[in-house]
């Protein structure tokens, strides 16, 4: 199969590039380990490639935003990482560090040098520390084909945002040493993305603009928080509880999708968990608003499964990293609770949320839109600095529950639903929410 050269995949979507000047480690002729006929085979590379290593380091603009690149060229020793590769991307992250720049990872290796033995295997831990010391500034890996071993578990699956080529090779195990069984579409970009493992599916042509548009996004901090979104639909402030609740439930109503193109001038999108699971039921990523970024998870009107909680935790905490403030908006009849639910740790994801909303170093904006039930809500809700729209509410459990743990017969849930007291305006009044949002056309 051919493959573009990593220099004219960085052509492609940067101008500029200037190489890293990084000394060269001593070296054996046959490398660390004297493996026979390294050196010939190492020759052979670089006549091919016109490269001395496998992967190029260097600084490069990207739109208007400079940024690092590491490009593995796999026409070198299949983009294997040796000693050598280590001592560039280290310096790589050392660059980013110093001078503040985001990190762009352009991904196509075989995994470890086999020739360097144990030394090439110690490069991943040398790569993951100059990556863990790099978090203040963003990270981006694409997945070129092939993305596997120690180049996926390190620079490919550990980066802020993960977007990957279409029906790129993507897998720890490599395609020669899978079990024999192994259903060859599990090792794909596609199935990572749908488990929770890629944020994106991008084609080539796609790519330049869709890197320009998540480094504007990524390195656009402000210590500003969100302002709420305005109130889509009636203004109509409910006359019950049971009204509220029915107002909130009506399948006509504004829904978080319909919120966040109405508040951004654009935005993308990260997906999953990074551990197998996406609830479709949640949206997340950064959007573009007013000349700045804000990041955002949005509850969809569904049952919030526990990746769903954790896409978010995991939203809130890169966004407080970034120093990115966050909106979120509040609407679920509650978290999932089925069997499914429990086996897949919905306590310890709801708890994940909680713990990263509580600490987070950024500013959050918490919009009810819709239905806030119980702390499957609550745990997408800022404390202090939640709204609420018109056509929402917010309780301690849906009335329907309610009357089940009270044992009181299905006539008196509307009762219920008043003395819960999980109006708009009763929200307002006991302090949970700062006030009600107004339509655009009356603020």
């Amino acid at each position: 199969m051919s493959r573009p050269s990593a220099r004219s995949v960085i052509e492609e979507i940067a101008t500029g590039f200037e190489d890293l000047d990084v000394p060269r480690s001593d070296e054996p002729a046959d490398g660390p380990i004297e493996w026979p006929g390294y050196r010939a085979a190492r020759e052979a590379a670089e006549k091919r490639t016109g490269e001395d290593e496998s992967v190029l380091c260097g600084t490069a603009w990207i739109g208007d935003v400079e940024a690092v690149v590491i490009a593995f060229e796999f026409g070198f020793l299949g983009g294997s990482i040796g000693q050598r590769t280590g001592d560039r991307v280290e310096a790589a992250f050392a660059r980013a560090v110093e001078s503040r720049l985001p990190v762009v990872s352009l991904i196509a290796t075989g995994g470890s040098r086999m020739q360097h033995g144990m030394l090439a295997l110690s490069q991943l831990q040398r790569i993951a520390r100059a990556a863990a010391g790099a978090r203040a500034v963003p990270q981006i890996s694409v997945l070129r084909d092939p993305t596997t071993g120690g180049g996926w578990a390190t620079l490919g699956a550990s980066a802020d945002v993960v977007l990957a080529l279409p029906e790129a090779q993507v897998g720890f195990a490599g395609s020669r040493v899978r079990p024999a069984d192994a259903p060859p579409e599990a090792y794909t970009a596609e199935a990572k993305l749908a488990w929770g493992q890629v944020d994106g599916i991008v084609p080539p042509a796609d790519l330049p603009a869709t890197l320009q548009r998540w480094l504007r996004l990524l390195s656009s901090p402000t210590t500003e928080a969100a302002e709420p979104p305005s109130a889509l639909g009636s203004a109509n402030l409910p006359e019950s509880g049971w009204e509220a609740v029915q107002t909130a439930r009506a399948a006509d109503r504004p829904r978080a999708a319909e919120y966040l193109d109405a508040y951004f001038d654009w935005r993308e999108d990260v997906s999953g968990d990074r551990c197998g699971g996406v609830d479709s039921g949640v949206l997340c990523g950064f959007g573009w608003r007013g000349g700045r970024a804000i990041a955002y998870a949005a509850q969809c009107g569904t049952p919030t499964l526990p990746a769903g909680f954790r896409t978010a935790a995991r939203l809130v905490r890169l966004a407080s990293r970034l120093g990115i403030p966050v909106l979120t908006l509040v609407d679920t009849p509650g978290a999932a609770n089925d069997a499914a639910a429990e086996r897949d740790g919905a306590g310890a994801s709801i708890a994940e949320l909680f713990e990263a909303v509580a600490s987070a170093a950024v500013p959050i904006t918490t919009l009810v839109i819709g239905e806030g039930g119980s702390g499957g809500a609550l745990a997408f809700a800022a404390p202090g600095s939640t709204w609420v729209a018109p056509g929402a509410y917010f309780s301690v459990t849906s009335p329907e529950a309610a009357a089940a743990i009270l044992k009181l017969p299905a006539d008196e849930v509307p009762a219920l639903a008043d003395r819960l007291r999980l109006r708009p305006q009763d929200l307002v009044a006991l302090g949970i929410a700062r006030s009600v949002v107004e339509p655009a056309d009356r603020v």
